[in-house]
């Protein structure tokens, strides 16, 4: 045992030399934003963004939202990905990357006839259904025929497909990924009910790349790859029959 100890201590040095230059950026945020494969929109956005600015990053998925923003903030992880633009008045050790890398849309969704949804009180005449703690809802359901809420997606998807609501409330992209997965034909209401827009955000350790990674996410916008990967992840949603 005494022969291999030193290599065994050397083979797990290299792993963490080949691992330490790669930033982490946490995120609570799953299909179609990040995939098991590292294919959805924010996998391939943050390791696109950093890789034009010389560096290597990666996104990692954490299923307590709180957890990854204390981790972020405290400096165990590098970062967090797909946050509201203010989070830092709370997790002030968090600098924020200026360039938003987008939306998100608070839309509603119905299996039966569409119809639009210029505010909230286009919602009046419906059961309507959300995820229980979801603030962007609270008090804009006052005045709805009836209103239930759900502890998360699954159940969110299924009083919908149970006709216990007529209409349920989700983000656009994630709604209709679950929908599609379930074999729904889920339809949109338009236009959003409410909008957010979400940013990236770094470790203040991390300041002096703060520049040099807004400018590579302005350059994938100008030159047409940040489009792409909205293409590729997100709007090939619109294409997928049930």
């Amino acid at each position: 045992m005494g022969r291999f100890f030193p290599l065994i201590l050397s083979f797990l040095i290299f792993c963490g030399e080949a691992t330490a230059d790669t930033l982490v950026l946490n995120t609570g945020t799953r299909n179609p934003y990040t995939t098991e494969d590292r294919q959805g929109f924010l996998d391939l956005l943050v390791a696109e963004t950093f890789r034009r600015a010389g560096l290597k990053a990666e996104v990692l998925v954490y299923k307590a939202s709180k957890r990854a923003l204390i981790n972020a903030n405290t400096g165990i992880d590098d970062g967090a990905a797909m946050r509201v633009k203010s989070l830092n008045k709370t997790y002030i050790n968090l600098i924020r990357i200026p360039e938003k890398i987008i939306d998100n849309d608070f839309v509603g969704y119905t299996l039966g006839p569409t119809f639009m949804t210029p505010n909230w009180r286009s919602l009046d005449p419906y059961f309507v259904g959300h995820i229980l703690g979801w603030k962007v809802f609270e008090g804009k359901l006052d005045h709805v025929k009836g209103k239930t809420t759900a502890r998360g997606p699954e159940q969110l998807l299924e009083l919908l497909k149970r006709g216990r609501v007529d209409v349920i409330l989700y983000e656009r992209w994630q709604g209709l990924w679950r929908g599609r997965q379930l074999g729904l034909d889920i339809k949109v209401l338009e236009p959003p009910l409410a909008k957010r827009e979400m940013f990236l955000f770094l470790h203040k350790k991390h300041a002096a790349i703060v520049d040099k990674v807004t400018e590579s996410l302005r350059a994938m916008k100008r030159d047409g790859a940040y489009q792409s990967i909205v293409n590729k992840t997100l709007m090939s949603l619109l294409n997928r029959g049930s």
